[in-house]
C-alpha cells in the first residue's frame, strides 16, 4: 500500500491527482475519471482566473459547478494580481465553493507568459510571494497548493527558489512538472527535477507531473524521485480509466490493468458525451464539445481515416452511437496505445513583457489584463 497525501484536512489515498486542462477537466470528465477510481485520487478542475471568478462571469460560474458526489471539490486558480487572488480566494471560502485550492504557476501558453502570468510568473520572487501570501491568508481553513514548471528555460530556472518561498507563506503542498515554459510539453521531464526539490522542502508534501503514460510510470517516479504523489494530465486523455491502474498499481495490484477491447471503449465515449450534454443541458452541444475526444479514445483501434472524420463531426448521441457501431467492436486493446498523448511540442521560445528578466524580484508591469482565460500547466 502507498502513503497516503495529506492536503490540509483531506487524505488522498492513494496519492494521485488529475491535473487541471482547459476545456477537459469538467465535471463530467472528472465523474468519469473517479467512477474508474472507485473515487479514489483528487480530480481538479479546469483552471477558473481569478478576475472571471470576482466578476461572477456567467461561464466561469458554471466550470466551478461539482457534482454532489465530488469530495473534496477542487478548484484551481490563476491570478497574476495579488489583491485579486486575495478576493477570489476569500470568495471560494466564504461562500463554501471548493474545499482546496491550487494554484497556477505552470502554464506556458504565450498569451499568458507574455503578460507576466503562469509560468513566467514565479521569476519575479517579490510578486510570487504577494500572491501566495494573499491566497494563504484569505483561504482560511482551506488548504492552498501549488502547481509550477521548472522555469522559463534552462537559463531561468527558479523551482528551488519558489518552493522556498511556498514553504515560507504556508502553501500546503507542490506540483512541479519537469519541464521548463520553453519546453511547452516537447522533451522528456525532467524528474531529477522533482527530486531537487523533494530534497529542498522536506517540510510538505511534493507531487510530481510529466511523462506519466501509464501506471508503471507513476510507481517508477514515486521511486526514483522520492515524491509524495503524482499529478497525472495528458495521460488520461481518453482514457479515463488509467485511473483504475494507477489505483491498481498504487495498491499493489500491478496485474489489475485495464485493457479494455474498443466495444468497452465505444461504451465509455458514448457516456462521456451523454454526461457532457447532461452537464451544457443541451445534447447537440454536448456531442459537439465531445468531439476533441474522439481521436484520443481511438488511438491506435484500426479505424479508417473517413470514419475517424465522421465520428469528429457527430452531432447526436443517435449518430455517434451509430458510427462507433459500425466498427469493429471486438478490437481488443491496440499494442502501444498506452505511449504518448496530446500536444508534444517544445523548444518554444517563451514570449515575456518587455525587460521581464531583467529583475527577478521587480514586479512591477503586471496588469490585470495578464488574466485571461485559459490553461496548462
Amino acid at each position: 500500500m502507498s502513503t497516503p497525501l495529506q492536503i490540509g484536512p483531506h487524505t488522498v489515498r492513494p496519492p494521485v491527482v488529475l491535473a487541471p486542462m482547459a476545456g477537459i477537466t469538467n465535471a463530467p470528465f472528472r465523474t468519469l475519471c473517479r467512477e474508474f477510481s472507485g473515487g479514489k485520487g483528487l480530480f481538479v478542475s479546469e483552471m477558473i482566473t481569478t478576475r472571471a471568478l470576482v466578476e461572477r462571469n456567467e461561464k466561469t460560474m458554471q466550470l466551478i459547478h461539482f457534482d454532489a458526489t465530488e469530495t473534496p471539490r477542487s478548484i484551481q486558480l490563476y491570478g497574476v494580481d495579488p489583491a485579486t487572488v486575495g478576493k477570489a480566494v476569500r470568495m471560494i471560502a466564504e461562500e463554501d465553493l471548493a474545499d482546496h485550492i491550487d494554484l497556477n504557476f505552470g502554464c506556458p501558453v504565450p498569451k499568458v507568459t507574455r503578460k507576466g502570468g503562469g509560468s513566467a510568473l514565479p521569476y519575479k520572487r517579490n510578486l510570487l510571494r504577494a500572491i501566495l501570501r494573499e491566497a494563504v491568508s484569505g483561504a482560511g481553513d482551506l488548504p492552498v497548493t501549488m502547481k509550477m514548471r521548472k522555469g522559463i528555460d534552462d537559463d531561468h530556472i527558479t523551482f528551488l527558489d519558489a518552493g522556498r518561498i511556498a514553504v515560507e507563506e504556508g502553501v500546503t503542498a507542490i506540483a512541479l512538472h519537469g519541464r521548463t515554459a520553453a519546453q511547452h510539453y516537447g522533451g522528456t521531464a525532467d524528474w531529477d527535477a522533482i527530486a531537487r526539490l523533494k530534497e529542498h522542502v522536506p517540510e510538505i508534501p511534493v507531487l510530481g507531473n510529466g511523462d506519466i503514460w501509464s501506471a508503471e510510470d507513476a510507481l517508477r517516479m514515486v521511486r526514483e524521485t522520492g515524491c509524495d504523489g503524482v499529478v497525472v494530465g495528458r495521460g488520461c486523455l481518453g482514457r479515463p480509466w488509467l485511473f483504475s491502474d494507477l489505483v491498481a498499481a498504487f495498491e499493489g495490484r500491478t496485474e489489475d490493468i485495464a485493457r479494455p477491447a474498443l466495444r468497452e471503449v465505444a461504451d465509455v465515449m458514448v457516456r462521456h458525451a451523454t454526461l457532457l450534454g447532461e452537464w451544457i443541458g443541451d445534447e447537440t452541444k454536448g456531442v459537439v464539445d465531445f468531439r476533441k475526444h474522439v481521436a484520443w479514445y481511438l488511438k491506435g483501434f484500426a479505424v479508417g481515416s473517413e470514419m475517424r472524420k465522421r465520428l469528429a463531426i457527430t452531432s447526436s448521441l443517435e449518430e455517434l452511437r451509430s458510427g462507433l457501431d459500425e466498427l469493429d467492436l471486438d478490437q481488443p486493446w491496440p499494442t502501444g496505445a498506452d505511449g504518448p498523448r496530446g500536444r508534444t511540442s517544445g523548444n518554444n521560445r517563451v514570449v515575456l513583457p518587455d525587460g521581464w528578466l531583467k529583475d527577478p524580484y521587480d514586479c512591477a508591469g503586471v496588469g490585470e489584463d495578464a488574466e485571461l482565460d485559459t490553461s496548462g500547466g
